[in-house]
């Protein structure tokens, strides 16, 4: 029984650690948002898709709210978005997205993390070809006929679509993230996400041991506070 107990308790405490992750997460996001277009939604595209990205993943609308008001009560001249690139076992990427009001401080937990997992930094713009960014949305359909949305979003530039029940998954290119977003706006289309992903060109084959020192070393990378995202190109 104790044991029981221990697993379930384990279990709850690494859930709510993920939540906890998750929602700083979106907080830093519309921290940048609020400091590059203002507090209002309505006015400001990118905060109104990270708001609904935030909904979606459960954050709560006094969370949000919150976030927003210490936005905009909050000098966040010096918060930036860095990215850095990596290297580890047999050549597997890893691009790594962070949002630091400290790069020193940042890139210093980095080395140490990949020090530590058996990666390097390497030199921006290294994985260039390694890795392709594209615009991610997932659109609510129903009611919807499918098949003349997809006609009519191949001007906004839509590449790819993949339905999942009542959901569909639209991909475009980077570039087109915004012209897709007003599109899938003026035809009343609800929003679940929108992301910018780095989709890997090309993936590395290792083993099942060795795929598994890599998924350490980026949950170690992803723990860190200034960390929003990790992408590698495991097959």
């Amino acid at each position: 029984m104790g044991r029981v107990f221990e697993k379930r308790k384990h279990t709850m405490f690494a859930r709510f650690d993920r939540m906890s992750k998750t929602f700083t997460k979106y907080g830093k996001e519309i921290l940048i948002a609020v400091k590059a277009g203002g507090t209002d939604p309505d006015s400001n595209s990118k905060l109104r898709v990270i708001i609904a990205n935030a909904k979606s993943a459960n954050m709560p609308k006094d969370r949000i709210d919150a976030a927003i008001n210490r936005a905009a009560n909050k000098d966040t001249s010096n918060y930036e978005e860095i990215s850095y690139e990596a290297k580890c076992m047999k050549g597997v990427g890893l691009f790594i997205e962070t949002a630091t009001d400290n790069p020193t401080r940042t890139v210093a937990n980095i080395r140490m993390h990949l020090n530590r997992g058996g990666g390097e930094l390497q030199k921006s713009g290294s994985l260039d070809f390694t890795f392709t960014r594209k615009s991610i949305f997932v659109i609510k359909i129903e009611g919807i006929n499918t098949e003349e949305l997809e006609f009519e979003l191949i001007d906004a530039g839509l590449e790819d679509i993949e339905i999942e029940g009542d959901e569909m998954v639209v991909t475009t290119s980077f570039e087109n993230f915004g012209t897709m977003q007003k599109t899938l706006e003026s035809k009343g289309i609800t929003i679940v996400s929108a992301e910018l992903q780095r989709i890997p060109t090309s993936t590395v084959e290792i083993t099942e041991e060795e795929k598994a020192q890599v998924e350490t070393l980026i949950e170690k990378l992803e723990d860190d506070d200034d960390v929003q995202n990790v992408y590698s190109n495991i097959a």
